[in-house]
């Protein structure tokens, strides 16, 4: 079940008035990528998955900087549980899934504004 538009946008208006109180000027727009994809994995879809025993959704951003994007996401639930059991393990530490997530987020965002000209 992909979550509705308004909810999305009500996520990423939340975090982008965080963003712009943390880092200011930095953070100068939103984007949501939307592929039906898990950009962790690029092979399980997204929708709902379970967490603590309730159903949810693993939405999740992080600011492109060099373009001044703060980027929301959706995970399945296999990357979104690798990613809690590692913070469990290492709070506050990024891992490696995190880093191809940006990277592959970072180029589907310039992408899509290629595609916009």
């Amino acid at each position: 079940m992909k979550p509705k538009r308004s909810a999305i946008d009500e996520f990423m208006n939340a975090m982008f008035a965080q963003a712009k109180v943390r880092f200011g000027s930095a953070v100068k727009s939103t984007w949501v990528y939307t592929d039906d994809l898990c950009p962790g994995c690029q092979q399980n879809s997204i929708g709902e998955i379970k967490f603590k025993g309730k159903n949810a959704l693993a939405i999740n951003s992080f600011i492109y900087r060099a373009r001044g994007v703060l980027i929301g996401y959706f995970l399945c639930e296999t990357c979104a549980n690798y990613i809690h059991s590692e913070a469990a393990k290492n709070p506050y530490k990024q891992t490696p899934l995190h880093a191809d997530i940006e990277r592959i987020l970072s180029m589907a965002y310039d992408e899509h504004r290629a595609s916009l000209n």
